[in-house]
């Protein structure tokens, strides 16, 4: 509760959904705990004659965690929670906009006998990450933040000999069947397009409705809906969302929304403006809803990081398949239908790292892993689970043989084969 007060107070999200904030980062912490069962290597006896092989999984030394503003809980618990228990030690550079709760997660590591040296946590603009990404004793570098940043450390780190995953930007769409739940459809959106003022990677910003009745209905269903919606501050218990970051991010939004309008893009619910009283220098924007957005707007093409919804109607079941893996980024998609074939086709066709079957906000649990594809994601691991240990640990092979005390040494020069 003290972690999810702080950062309420720092970051500006509402108190309940900084709670999950932590939550989610606790629940890695928690798989961390399980680390000798997670760094088992394999066992063959009997490879070859008098041949046993096994390997081992070991820490890479120093390695740090570059983390984002929108969870200063949750990544940095993703990161240094399973890095530390693989035997690293690490060094963790939050986001200068809100550093209070990661500088506060380490004192709490070293009050519960974390040895000095193990977790630092260190501040900085790019002139810090630069350092980091040339700094020669720095073994790998996990990014999570914009994609042109993300490719910007993953291409310097890994040329100077890093390993590194950076995890960038996010478009996610939700496919809405016809033969879908719309109440719960609509409840699902709302929280996964608004919370948290839209600031996730996992938000949901795209709603993809199939057939122009599945869109009507959904429409009319989602306007009260989103009129509804409370903005307010971090303290407000009644609150679905608060303020953006900065004043710089609002009015970064509010231009996507005049992109949009100015594309063609009928604005349906307008947030812009929007004042709370005793707060009106406060970094609000009221929720905003899109339809007849098309793929070739850019505001549709790029990410906005904000309470903006778009709905991009689709004519069929292919189009909506084709318009999450056709984008430029690939982190989440979500499809809500009553139809386990529709699902299972989905799935296994979309272009999309994390999709979710009726879940809006498809986060993986703590024991599987986390990322995106394409511009979502630079890398070939992923974060946290058992993608998390092998990413934080190098694999050593050992191939052991125990002679039988010939003398001959006849097999001096051949390679162990399996004969």
């Amino acid at each position: 509760e003290e972690l999810a007060l702080l950062l309420s107070s720092e970051h500006g999200k509402v108190v309940a959904d900084a709670r999950g904030d932590v939550q989610r980062g606790l629940e890695v912490i928690e798989f961390a705990c399980g680390i000798p069962h997670a760094l088992k290597g394999e066992y063959t006896q009997g490879a070859g004659p008098r041949i046993d092989v096994y390997s081992m999984r070991q820490p890479l030394g120093i390695v740090c965690g570059i983390t984002p503003f929108n969870f200063p809980a949750m990544i940095p618990m993703w990161m240094f929670g399973v890095a530390i228990a693989c035997g690293n030690a690490f060094i963790l550079k939050p986001s200068e906009r809100d550093p209070s709760v990661p500088v506060r997660l380490a004192e709490l590591m070293k009050e519960a006998g974390l040895p000095d040296g193990i977790l630092q946590v260190v501040h900085g603009d790019k002139e810090m990450v630069d350092a980091i990404l040339d700094h020669e004793a720095i073994r790998a570098i996990s990014f999570v933040g914009s994609s042109d940043i993300a490719q910007y450390i993953y291409s310097r780190g890994t040329a100077n000999g890093k390993r590194v995953q950076a995890f960038g930007g996010a478009k996610n769409h939700g496919i809405v069947m016809p033969d879908a739940d719309l109440d719960m459809v609509v409840n699902d959106l709302a929280g996964a397009a608004f919370g948290s003022a839209g600031e996730r990677c996992m938000a949901l910003p795209v709603v993809v409705p199939v057939g122009e009745k599945t869109a009507d209905n959904l429409r009319e269903k989602l306007i009260p809906a989103i009129e509804g919606l409370r903005v307010g501050v971090s303290t407000d218990a009644e609150a679905h969302y608060g303020p953006v970051v900065s004043a710089v991010h609002r009015e970064r939004i509010e231009h996507y929304i005049q992109m949009c309008a100015d594309e063609g893009g009928e604005l349906v619910v307008d947030g812009r403006g929007f004042a709370l009283q005793g707060h009106e220098e406060g970094f609000f924007i009221g929720p905003t809803f899109f339809d007849h957005v098309k793929p070739n707007f850019r505001s549709y093409q790029e990410e906005i990081f904000g309470p903006v919804l778009q709905m991009v109607r689709a004519d069929s079941f292919e189009e909506a398949v084709r318009l999450p893996s056709e984008h430029q980024y690939g982190n989440g998609v979500a499809i809500f239908t009553r139809n386990g074939h529709a699902a299972r086709e989905f799935a296994a066709r979309v272009n999309v790292g994390m999709v979710g079957i009726n879940v809006p906000i498809p986060v993986p649990v703590a024991y599987h892993t986390f990322g995106g594809w394409k511009r979502s994601g630079f890398g070939d691991i992923n974060q946290h689970g058992m993608e998390g240990v092998r990413f934080w640990t190098k694999t050593k092979t050992v191939t052991q043989r125990w002679p039988d005390g010939s003398p001959t040494g006849e097999n001096a020069f051949v390679i162990p084969t399996m004969g």
